[in-house]
């Protein structure tokens, strides 16, 4: 059995291995490389520049804006995200009241509300914010037209034009894209979790929030801590990218209020030709993505539950 295994080993793992070093590491190498250049994006000509780059991205006050919006993000997001859809999936699946036929069972129509919740993961996130940003316009979006419908009509707020609300707005639009998904995610590791675990604890006296905290949460950790990084590199990649690059006004604005690190690289290399800056930015994210994926790890971890 153990004939030739390394052989079998290597000739599975070697075009696999290949293909992640040449698209992805590659890729990473040539971007550090031309950080510490001045190159343009366009022309094929430039010179070493050194750490200069990188201590421009150090003085720059729209840098730090943009990642304290972005850590802003990668803190808010998946907090909210994942504590509403564990909400939800614990509802639709061990909340509902005690039946004849089950002791635990979850609210009634839940299948549909499953349906419900993933909705919004049919559609594009680019489809998600253009109908959000038709439903913030502040003269005939429908939340002001909600508002003055109800009576309200001198609270009208500039939604995606007040700096303050703007990338309140923003988060609000990402969480409601992305919380049916980990419904979905979380209901179906819910589902595995024997009943009997609940049926005792009921027995036994304990009610709905501690059967979550002592049996659904302990069990369902692993997943748990899985969504918190891909939410995370959610916030800080395409999908926070995306909603303020179709929703706000510049994009990014107004005054900078919305602009996160994947924006800022891209205005850097496009808008800008700074491509040799903007690569800077992006080993700026590179490291706060990392950092944020470790951070996840080191706190989750906790001994393996097995049932």
């Amino acid at each position: 059995m153990q004939h030739g295994k390394y052989r079998f080993i290597v000739g599975f793992l070697i075009a696999p291995l290949a293909l992640y070093a040449v698209f992805v590491i590659w890729p990473f190498v040539q971007s550090i490389y031309y950080s510490f250049t001045d190159w343009t994006g366009l022309s094929p000509d430039f010179k070493m520049v050194g750490f200069d780059n990188y201590t421009r991205m150090l003085k720059d006050d729209i840098f730090w804006k943009s990642l304290q919006h972005s850590v802003l993000l990668v803190l808010l997001l998946p907090l909210v995200t994942l504590g509403l859809a564990l909400f939800f999936a614990f509802m639709l699946n061990v909340g509902g009241r005690r039946r004849k036929n089950a002791t635990v069972a979850g609210v009634r129509g839940s299948g549909f509300y499953k349906i419900a919740y993933f909705f919004p993961q049919v559609l594009s996130i680019v489809i998600v914010a253009l109908l959000f940003q038709f439903a913030f316009n502040p003269s005939d979006g429908m939340l002001n037209s909600t508002l003055k419908g109800i009576g309200l009509g001198s609270v009208q707020p500039d939604w995606l034009g007040d700096p303050s609300l703007a990338l309140v707005c923003v988060m609000s639009v990402l969480i409601w894209s992305t919380v049916g998904f980990f419904v979905v995610l979380f209901s179906a590791g819910m589902a595995s979790i024997p009943k009997d675990f609940y049926e005792a604890a009921l027995l036994d006296g304990a009610n709905r929030i501690t059967t979550f905290f002592r049996i659904t949460l302990p069990l369902l950790w692993d997943t748990v801590q899985s969504g918190w990084v891909y939410m995370g590199i959610l916030a800080l990649g395409v999908e926070a990218f995306t909603a303020v690059q179709v929703m706000t006004v510049g994009p990014g604005g107004p005054d900078y209020s919305t602009t996160v690190l994947p924006l800022y690289v891209y205005q850097t290399a496009f808008r800008d030709g700074q491509a040799g800056y903007a690569t800077t930015i992006g080993v700026g994210l590179l490291i706060v993505t990392m950092a944020f994926a470790a951070i996840v790890m080191r706190l989750g971890r906790r001994e393996r539950l097995e049932f």
